[in-house]
């Protein structure tokens, strides 16, 4: 089984970090924590299968996965054995993806 090495953009990080404050301060430990547990299972889900999420229209080298009813990932295959989380963003916001 191929394993994909996955990286983080510096947007990705900030905005992820950014979700974990937010939950910790407007909702609680719990919730973020079980955000988190979310994105580090689809991280590994990822890791091993980089079609998982289905293929932007917008953006044909993008792939969309939602992990809440409120927040997507944003990912796209870097090289060969490498994906690059771009972004996370607000799915009720109005994005061009």
């Amino acid at each position: 089984m191929k394993k994909y090495k996955i990286v983080w953009s510096p947007l990705a990080e900030e905005k992820y970090l950014a979700i974990i404050a937010w939950l910790i301060k407007n909702w609680s430990l719990k919730a973020a924590e079980e955000f988190e547990s979310k994105v580090e299972s689809l991280l590994f889900r990822l890791s091993v299968n980089k079609n998982l999420c289905p293929a932007s229209k917008a953006f044909n080298t993008l792939r969309r996965c939602v992990i809440t009813p409120q927040t997507s990932l944003i990912y796209q295959l870097r090289k060969e054995n490498v994906l690059e989380i771009v972004a996370f963003f607000d799915n009720r916001s109005n994005h061009k993806f």
